[in-house]
């Protein structure tokens, strides 16, 4: 019960943080896109900048391995490909398609879908 009540608090925080910089990197701040990446990292407790440094494949494999996967994915995946929206939208390309990639990962490990907005994230 405890470790699911933490678990719960992790994913309010994240959410309220991803919404915050998605709601700016929307509007055109590329920090708003550092933020989100940066909320990734620190909910699957990888440095943000290794963590989505990794191959699709990798970042899924770690996501398993840092237990939080199956509770965060939707998140995940959902963070994931609006960044690769926002990155588009920018005219970043190379990135946009890596994130794209990695959200089609996570989304075909665990099993959800990117165009599923989670409860907390709308």
């Amino acid at each position: 019960m405890l470790q699911r009540d933490y678990v719960l608090e992790l994913i309010g925080q994240f959410a309220e943080a991803v919404k915050r910089a998605l709601k700016r990197a929307k509007a055109g701040d590329r920090g708003g896109c550092e933020e989100v990446e940066r909320q990734i990292g620190d909910i699957l407790e990888l440095d943000h900048a290794t963590a989505l440094a990794l191959a699709p494949d990798s970042l899924v494999t770690m996501m398993v391995l840092s237990g939080m996967g199956d509770s965060v994915a939707s998140y995940v995946c959902y963070a994931l490909d609006q960044l690769s929206q926002v990155y588009a939208q920018m005219g970043d390309e190379d990135l946009s398609h890596i994130r794209a990639a990695q959200a089609k990962a996570v989304a075909e490990s665990f099993d959800c879908d990117s165009a599923d907005i989670p409860e907390e994230l709308k």
